[in-house]
Formats: C-alpha cells, sequence, structure tokens
C-alpha cells in the first residue's frame, strides 16, 4: 500500500466556492445525490455544471497503465466511471487493454462515450458483480467518499476483493482546518471525508492494501 498521486496531470477545476457556498441547501444536496442530469449537466451549483469529454484524462491514463504495468489483455475495472472517459482513454493508451467500468448512475450511463457502450455496468461499489480477483488493477477515484464510513468500509473491502490488492483508490480530503472548511463549503455528495491519518485508519480496518491520494480543495 503506497501513497502515490496518480492525478498529477489532470488540470486543476476551476471552483467559485463562494458561489457554491451560497447556493447550498438540503434540497441542491439531495438533487446533487440522485446523480442525475442535474449532477452531471445541470447548473454548477448542483455538481459538475457540465460533465462533457474533453481528453483530459489520457495523460493520467498513461501514468495508471505505467504504475500498474497494465498490458494488452489485462482487465482493469473503474469504479464510479460515470460516462466513461477513464474507461475510454484507458483503451486508447494501451489498445487491447480490457476495461470496465460500473456506476450507480443510470443517467450517466445513457450518456455515456459511445467507445465504452457495453462496457459499463449500473451497480455499486459496496456489492461488486464480479468474481474475486477478477481484475489486474481496479482504480475508485472520488467515489467512496459518497458514502457513509460503514459503508465505506465495506467498499473499500469489496475493492480489496475483486482487485486481490492491485488498485487505487481517491478520495477527499485535507491537511489543514483552514482547507476542511473550504472543502466543506464546497462539498455536496461526500458523505464521509476525514484527514489522512483517518482514512489510512480506515483501509487499515477494511484490510486494503492498494494505492491511494487524495482530492484536496483549496
Amino acid at each position: 500500500m503506497a501513497e502515490i498521486d496518480l492525478l498529477r496531470a489532470l488540470p486543476k477545476a476551476k471552483r467559485n466556492i463562494q458561489k457554491r457556498k451560497e447556493a447550498k441547501d438540503p434540497a441542491v444536496i439531495a438533487a446533487a445525490r440522485e446523480y442525475g442530469e442535474k449532477y452531471f449537466d445541470g447548473p454548477r451549483e448542483y455538481g459538475y455544471g457540465g460533465y462533457r469529454y474533453d481528453g483530459r484524462w489520457l495523460p493520467v491514463s498513461r501514468d495508471i497503465v505505467a504504475h500498474f504495468n497494465l498490458r494488452p489483455g489485462m482487465r482493469v475495472l473503474d469504479v464510479g466511471c460515470a460516462k466513461g472517459f477513464l474507461v475510454k482513454d484507458l483503451m486508447k493508451v494501451c489498445p487491447g487493454l480490457e476495461v470496465f467500468g460500473l456506476d450507480i448512475s443510470y443517467y450517466a450511463l445513457m450518456h455515456c462515450e459511445l467507445e465504452v457502450v457495453g462496457r459499463l455496468h449500473l451497480g455499486t461499489v459496496e456489492r461488486l458483480p464480479f468474481p474475486d480477483r477478477s481484475f489486474d488493477c481496479v482504480l475508485s477515484i472520488n467515489t467512496v467518499h459518497d458514502l457513509p464510513r460503514s459503508r465505506a468500509l465495506g467498499a473499500l473491502q469489496e475493492i480489496e476483493r475483486v482487485s486481490g490488492g492491485r488498485a487505487f483508490v481517491q478520495v477527499d480530503s485535507f491537511y489543514t482546518r483552514e482547507q476542511k472548511e473550504i472543502f466543506e463549503s464546497w462539498v455536496l455528495t461526500a458523505q464521509y471525508y476525514d484527514f489522512p491519518e483517518g482514512w489510512k485508519k480506515l483501509f487499515q480496518e477494511a484490510r486494503y492494501s492498494g494505492d491511494y491520494f487524495w482530492t484536496v480543495i483549496e
């Protein structure tokens, strides 16, 4: 298990923290947590404000392929795949790599990239519909924190089960109290979040042995 930033090549998102903070209320949070059209393609206060492919995952995909030494014929699962951008780019940078995705959002899967049609599954990370060690690599980027702590524990156990430890998980976190305040002004969907040490304790409880890193909003 190692702390490694596999998303370092991803462009930094531009966030209007104050505008999001002013717009947040229970109704907005509830709508975001439905992971439907409002969350992906509605106004920015509900989520992404338009989740469209722009190729930004290509350099990230190259880093993932290199880190895990992935080769054609190997099987990769992206848990929380949304519209399949990472699935598409992994296949692009490593032709012949068998990449699949899973997401809870019916809307996202119905608006996926054409190149990944038939590769994306509707489901939850808490009950991955795959046999033990059925993937050579499992990725879960900014998904596990959308569950309460007890369910996040089960999600990590599932990722470990189907990956055998060849996995990468990225979750919301913060290093300072000031970063925590900024994060809580912005967050809509995360239900469990903590400082890195708190997350590492959860990883140990789940016996998760894969790699990990943090999404820090500044």
